[in-house]
């Protein structure tokens, strides 16, 4: 969860950014050795990888209906959860009267063990008092980019957050392989967080990258890209390089966090999803046209689930370290040893296996598996050292698309995006 507070705070921990390099936070530095994977024919096609990480969206939430929408090989969501008087629905609104609870503790009350029968009751608020807003999802109409994406690239529907908890524990997964203990969004030290992240391992292995941003880069929490902020660039450049064809290696991008329901790009609730589906549409039309296409990779996921419902038990995980979590009064007592609730992702590559949907369980660390066995780097931990690298996607040896397909339009409806302006008139952050 975003707040004023909470920028003003990162941007303190990032005006230190030049001025120290401390060596405050956890590390765990213990060799991991990775399991043995079979070596991929043509992997050394794909010369660039990018990664955007969108906020706060369950897989039912935006691709329920996609079994019906020309994905039949996708799971579809069930009529209902079990016991809830409550079905899935078609939400109208772009907007939602309140955010849904995504904390640790609220998540593992949502999952239940598993039942995944506790999204309502954990979202019950004044303005929704039977928490039914946890149940609505969104359908081709609304997302037109999202499904084209889906429908002609590939799609997991077995992707799962790296931890049942809010947005930074599951953004230090995607960049570190570990929360290193954190369970809520803990700022970083001055210095930034030493936990080894995957701009250190680039870094040493002379692995070109970036990290462009359309506000500020939750990656500069860690020291050793604080060590390098000449990789940090603004989103501006990210469109720049690619027109150019001069991409790094490896490239993070993150959306705006902070905004009016006019302006805020990242999809977390109760933002308009449209804007965010716009900016991830400038993000795919940038690398489409670029020259760097034919030798690139975009995987876009969101973070975690926001509160919202997902029908599928995420599985238990490999720990990734030695690191229990830092509870806190009243936070259930579990382990990072189990997914955090479903979410999306997308693999849009020339190298795409066309409509393909993979079942394999992988999560945030997949990413990273991907970046490091085709660079040859070492795991940062144990989940990422036997996360599924992605490799079930992509088609190295048939380039499928060659010539980027068409894409639909993405337009903001003006009627639900000023419902969002009267349900939260003057509104900053999440």
């Amino acid at each position: 969860m975003w707040g004023i507070r909470r920028l003003g705070a990162v941007a303190a921990v990032l005006g230190l950014v030049v001025v120290t390099l401390g060596n405050s936070g956890t590390s765990s530095a213990a060799v991991v050795h990775r399991a043995p994977v079979r070596p991929v024919p043509h992997l050394a096609a794909l010369q660039h990888i990018v990664v955007l990480m969108q906020e706060n969206r369950s897989y039912d939430n935006y691709f329920g209906p996609l079994h019906r929408e020309g994905q039949p090989a996708s799971a579809p969501v069930p009529k209902a959860p079990a016991g809830s008087t409550i079905v899935p629905f078609h939400q109208s609104a772009m907007c939602e009267v309140a955010d849904l609870n995504h904390s640790w503790t609220g998540t593992h009350a949502e999952i239940n063990n598993g039942a995944m029968d506790g999204f309502t009751t954990q979202n019950v608020v004044a303005a929704d008092p039977t928490g039914s807003r946890a149940l609505g999802y969104y359908d081709s109409s609304d997302l037109p980019l999202y499904y084209r994406l889906a429908n002609t690239f590939g799609i997991g529907d077995r992707y799962f957050a790296s931890v049942p908890g809010p947005t930074y524990p599951n953004r230090f997964y995607e960049m570190a392989a570990t929360s290193f203990g954190h369970i809520k969004n803990d700022l970083p030290p001055a210095g930034g967080w030493t936990q080894p992240s995957i701009f250190g391992r680039l870094q040493q292995a002379g692995i070109s990258w970036a990290v462009y941003d359309a506000q500020f880069p939750t990656a500069s929490f860690f020291a050793d890209v604080q060590a390098h902020m000449d990789h940090v660039k603004p989103f501006s450049q990210y469109l720049a390089d690619a027109k150019a064809g001069t991409l790094p290696q490896v490239a993070f991008v993150e959306p705006t966090y902070i905004g009016s329901v006019t302006t805020e790009t990242d999809e977390h609730p109760p933002a308009n999803p449209q804007l965010g589906q716009q900016f991830s549409a400038s993000v795919v039309h940038g690398l489409m046209t670029s020259p760097n296409w034919s030798s690139s990779a975009l995987i876009l996921t969101w973070d975690e689930h926001g509160g919202y419902y997902d029908h599928v038990a995420p599985p238990a995980a490999p720990k990734p370290d030695d690191i229990a979590p830092l509870l806190g009064p009243g936070d259930v007592a579990a382990g990072f040893d189990r997914y955090g609730v479903r979410v999306p992702v997308l693999v849009v590559s020339p190298f795409s296996k066309p409509h393909f949907v993979s079942h394999q369980v992988s999560d945030h660390t997949s990413i990273l598996s991907l970046i490091e066995h085709r660079f040859q780097l070492a795991p940062l931990t144990r989940r990422d050292a036997h996360a599924n690298s992605l490799l079930q996607y992509f088609d190295f040896a048939h380039p499928h698309f060659r010539t980027p397909p068409a894409l639909p339009a993405v337009t903001v409806d003006p009627a639900r995006a000023a419902q969002c302006l009267t349900l939260h008139p003057g509104r900053v952050g999440n």
